[in-house]
């Protein structure tokens, strides 16, 4: 006998009263929490509003249950529609029985609801998530070591694992003979180490790659696909239980190859950078793109974003050209600024040509009216400048587009990266 090795726990649940505390149901609880906590920290980083991720909650964990349950029993029929089985059983989800790839695809569909009903893109929540998931599963990997399941083949390495007979008559404990519980017979590969330990990695994995590289739109969550289903192919591999099997390979094994393509296309195929949360006035939650640079971001509707008025409208007391012209004011001061701007350049021109403004004002007519005269109301950058105007017009490189930015009077005008 080995002297060197991990023992396992005799007991996976502990009764309460009338309630039974599984250590199978504590650990999933713990994952989902803290996979709930890293993504909460991330959305809210990105301008998400607080507790959005028990909006998505709310959602994706039950479904993520019913899909993980729903996947198991598919992928092992013959343990409840089986000559031995019994098909209650596929509703005691407390005896154990989850599946991944299930949970995933159930969080997802979850997730996806949640995400419609507050008007959030799914990539924006599955980048936020991606980190946390793997921590997920690794803290739901020590639930298998409770359980005394799912290790791998046997193995003489001095981190062997020590497996005890489980006592079918009284589920969450180990079968006692002689007052002592019964050991199966070597050591075994600590599967659910493995692959814990790994999914630990992953999680850091993909948290300092998107923290270089600012993934976005669901890259992050492609590359946490492909990270996991990396090393589940090999720990799957080591496993002895009971699986199906096609070409030699384990079904999980295909699943992981499967979905490590899948993601693989995806993350190579599309680019894309992070986006960002805004909530508006009235908290309507608005996307934008991260890559702009502040002050430049645009949103729908006239929404004004990182300090940049939009489609005329005023922020923080200052107003843009078009809210002169249509005499709106940002603080009430915006009409007063317009016409300190336009005094300041009259006082100007009248204390180096006084003579010649005169004169202009004598002889620049067309059919009686005056030609260079500024109207109550007018706009403010109609105000003469320094070598700029002639003839009361902006100069070229003065020009305002027709959407209140300022740029060359060509018509270019500025680039709108809004997502909706």
């Amino acid at each position: 006998m080995s002297l060197a090795a991990i023992p396992s726990p005799t007991t996976a649940v502990w009764d309460l009263g009338p309630i039974p505390i599984r250590a199978y149901a504590l650990f999933i609880v713990l994952g989902i929490v803290a996979a709930c906590a890293v993504t909460e920290v991330r959305m809210r980083r990105r301008g998400a509003p607080p507790y959005l991720v028990l909006d998505i909650a709310v959602w994706a964990v039950p479904l993520g249950i019913v899909g993980a349950r729903v996947y198991h029993v598919i992928t092992s029929p013959d343990a409840y529609f089986g000559k031995d089985g019994d098909p209650v059983d596929a509703l005691r989800i407390w005896h154990g029985g989850l599946g991944i790839w299930g949970a995933i695809a159930g969080g997802v569909l979850g997730a996806w609801i949640a995400c419609r009903q507050r008007g959030v893109p799914l990539t924006f929540v599955a980048d936020a998530a991606a980190p946390g998931l793997p921590l997920a599963q690794a803290l739901g990997r020590w639930g298998n070591w409770f359980n005394n399941e799912l290790y791998g083949r046997p193995t003489s390495l001095p981190w062997g694992l020590r497996v005890h007979v489980m006592d079918d008559q009284n589920p969450g404990h180990s079968l006692v003979m002689d007052g002592k519980p019964v050991l199966q017979e070597g050591l075994f590969q600590p599967t659910f180490l493995y692959e814990s330990l790994w999914d630990v990695g992953v999680a850091i994995l993909v948290w300092q790659l998107d923290k270089r590289h600012r993934f976005g739109r669901g890259r992050a969550f492609a590359l946490y696909a492909m990270a996991y289903t990396a090393g589940r192919f090999w720990v799957e591999a080591l496993r002895v239980d009971t699986a199906h099997h096609f070409l030699g390979l384990r079904l999980n094994e295909w699943t992981s190859l499967v979905v490590f393509v899948l993601a693989l296309i995806y993350f190579v195929r599309v680019r894309g950078p992070q986006a960002r949360l805004y909530v508006d006035d009235d908290g309507q939650l608005l996307t934008v793109r991260d890559d702009e640079a502040p002050g430049e971001a645009e949103v729908p509707d006239g929404k004004a974003l990182d300090g940049k008025a939009l489609d005329g409208k005023a922020l923080d007391g200052k107003a843009t050209a078009t809210d002169v012209d249509d005499g709106a004011t940002g603080d009430g001061t915006a009409e007063e600024s317009a016409s300190s701007d336009t005094a300041a350049g009259d006082a100007a021109s009248a204390d180096t040509a006084s003579g010649d403004a005169a004169s202009g004002a004598a002889t620049a007519t067309t059919d009686g009216d005056p030609a260079g005269a500024v109207e109550d109301g007018d706009e403010a950058w109609r105000a003469e400048r320094p070598g700029g105007a002639l003839d009361g017009e902006p100069d070229a490189d003065l020009a305002v587009s027709a959407d209140g930015g300022h740029g060359p009077s060509d018509g270019g005008t500025p680039h709108s990266t809004a997502e909706k």
